[in-house]
């Protein structure tokens, strides 16, 4: 096992190659652990490298809404007026704690993606 700290792109496409060769390897080998040490090195250089932003709280609803097969009708029904729900979409209004929380609780979005500041 010759692990080192991930500081180049050469070195995390080194450590990609490795773990997909070690990948399947049984969690009590040596094989196991260099695998699961990679891993973790690879996230962090991942993290760092290529963070992945919250989603628009606006596209998340309607990601929601196409994956529920839901209507505007339908939002309405969890946060108000059809009238909001066009204010909302057309970011004339933002979305109040309530609202968030109607969201996250019948539409199971995560409070992360809701309460991040729309464009």
């Amino acid at each position: 096992m010759d692990i080192k700290v991930i500081k180049t792109e050469k070195d995390y496409q080194m450590a990609l190659k490795r773990l997909e060769v070690i990948f399947d390897a049984p969690i009590d080998s040596s094989e196991g652990d260099e695998a699961e040490i990679l891993s973790i090195l690879i996230e962090k250089y991942e993290d760092e490298h290529y963070p992945i932003e919250a989603p628009d709280p606006i596209e998340a609803i309607k990601f929601r809404m196409e994956q529920m097969d839901l209507s505007k009708s339908d939002l309405a029904e969890i946060i108000g007026y059809k009238s909001r729900v066009s204010e909302i979409f057309s970011r004339k209004r933002k979305l109040t704690l309530e609202m968030i929380r109607r969201l996250h609780d019948k539409l199971k979005i995560p409070y992360e993606s809701l309460i991040v500041d729309s464009k």
